[in-house]
């Protein structure tokens, strides 16, 4: 349990500092410019994680919405709600309000997620051709989708924009987000809901190191520069048009950190 306290406490000073919300879409488009020059240059060494099957592909980032939908859920609704009864002095109708309107941001999350990766389907299809080894004299069959060809055992060769870009750099940018919620909020530490929020960020600041770690494989393992590129800007763009825009507005999930003026969030969410 204390060293629980000592590794919170140290990630706290970091997220309170600003540092990682203002350096972090940076060296997430460093990264992709980084990665590619040593994909291309064939600088990249021969590891497990150049394997799709790798067990943080499988069972973290094939997962990546899920593990941050199910983390972030419990850390939202328990400091907004305590954030509501010690900072406005809300009663519990209120603060239950409250609580909902913020968890709202991961419904429009999940919205952005299911969106785009539909979309980046749907340009992979649309801008593909299959490959196979069919026999001579045989009539060439076109394929309409990349589940067609491979049913075939062909290849599918379309623009295929970085889906793992895009979640990964939208999904830590997100949880960076969210957890700034701690800089105004001040809860007993000797009480049981202290432990509870703290194992909640702990964890949340792992998951993102995690998918920080595999947006850097990616980037060195897989995909062609510009898919890479365009996967990231999208990522940027949504977390971008939601936290630093959108939820500014009165009709939003709103900031994690309501009780300050409008001014004071741009400042502080941009430091």
């Amino acid at each position: 349990m204390e060293r629980l306290e000592r590794c919170g406490s140290g990630l706290r000073a970091a997220l309170a500092a600003g540092r990682l919300r203002r350096r972090l879409p940076g060296l997430l488009i460093a990264i992709v410019f980084l990665g590619s020059a040593l994909k291309d240059g064939d600088l990249v060494p021969e590891t497990p994680l150049r394997n799709k099957r790798n067990p943080l592909n499988v069972y973290f980032v094939k997962l990546a919405w899920a593990w941050t939908f199910w983390l972030l859920l419990p850390f939202i609704a328990v400091t907004t709600y305590q954030f509501a009864k010690s900072k406005f002095l809300y009663g519990p109708t209120k603060s239950i309000l409250m609580v909902l309107r913020r968890l709202s941001a991961l419904l429009v999350g999940t919205a952005i997620w299911y969106l785009c990766t539909g979309l980046f389907i749907y340009i992979e299809n649309l801008t593909g051709t299959c490959s196979t080894s069919g026999k001579l004299g045989e009539p060439r069959r076109l394929y309409a989708t990349k589940q067609e060809c491979h049913r075939d055992n062909g290849i599918w060769n379309g623009f295929d924009i970085s889906g793992h870009c895009f979640l990964l750099s939208y999904c830590a940018l997100m949880i960076v987000e969210e957890v700034a919620v701690l800089e105004g909020l001040s809860i007993d530490q000797n009480s049981k809901l202290h432990v509870v929020i703290n194992s909640l960020f702990v964890s949340l600041c792992f998951l993102t190191m995690v998918w920080v770690f595999m947006f850097l494989c990616t980037a060195i393992y897989f995909h062609d520069f510009s898919q890479k590129l365009l996967g990231v800007l999208i990522g940027l763009s949504a977390w971008y048009g939601t936290y630093r825009f959108w939820y500014l507005k009165p009709l939003s999930p709103g900031l994690p950190l309501p009780n300050l003026p409008l001014s004071s969030k741009k400042y502080s969410y941009s430091r």
